[in-house]
């Protein structure tokens, strides 16, 4: 009897610590997800797509601090042609963005818009090496939203090797709340999509962007 009681004392407990463990865990993975780095001197600056103007805001920021000399700007797939065939003129979130760091004391001169639209972050880190490889660069500070530079860093490490270096900062600018990530529908979003998005990089990329 003695023993069946204290075998069942030891299962609550353990349910217990697994219950505790787990509540920690899932309150935790907002603060897990955020992974960037101390500023320090880039050849470049790079914006990537979404979260405007957070993103634009926080790379004209370091960039008025003089860590780069130039600012990359990734453009997104668009309705762009469709919707010129209809002739109606669209401006894609890499002209707004442009304004942003224009507006924010960037030169015009030192912003450059890639020339390839891209699907998801994936196409945009390729996109990044294959630049910086084609003009001999060497390191990149890559803004994004602070949830997602955990992503940005795995899929460097995945596509771009040892032989270019990484920056990557997240904006304070962008509303993501790290510590109460379940209470809106915009967190809890980010954070789904983050997680998929790293058991995708952690497994080899199996699902690729769709095609533009």
């Amino acid at each position: 009897m003695a023993r069946r009681h204290s075998l069942r004392i030891i299962v609550l407990a353990t349910a217990l610590v697994v219950c505790v463990a787990g509540t920690l865990a899932f309150r935790g993975t907002g603060r897990w997800l955020l992974r960037e780095d101390p500023l320090a001197s880039a050849d470049e600056i790079v914006v990537l797509s979404g979260s405007m103007p957070a993103r634009a805001e926080e790379a004209a920021r370091i960039f008025r601090m003089g860590y780069a000399h130039e600012v990359w700007v990734s453009r997104p797939a668009g309705p762009g042609e469709e919707l010129e065939a209809m002739g109606i003129h669209y401006l894609g979130e890499e002209d707004f963005n442009r304004e942003v760091l224009i507006h924010e004391g960037v030169p015009d001169a030192d912003v450059r818009i890639f020339p390839q639209p891209i699907v998801n972050t994936e196409e945009e880190i390729e996109e990044i090496c294959g630049q910086m490889r084609r003009d001999g660069k060497t390191s990149a500070m890559i803004v994004t939203s602070p949830q997602h530079t955990r992503r940005v860093r795995a899929l460097w490490r995945k596509i771009a090797g040892n032989n270019l270096r990484l920056i990557v900062r997240g904006a304070p600018q962008d509303p993501f709340d790290a510590n109460h990530w379940w209470r809106t529908t915009h967190d809890t979003f980010a954070v789904v999509r983050e997680i998929l998005g790293l058991l995708n990089v952690w497994v080899g990329l199996p699902v690729r962007p769709q095609s533009s």
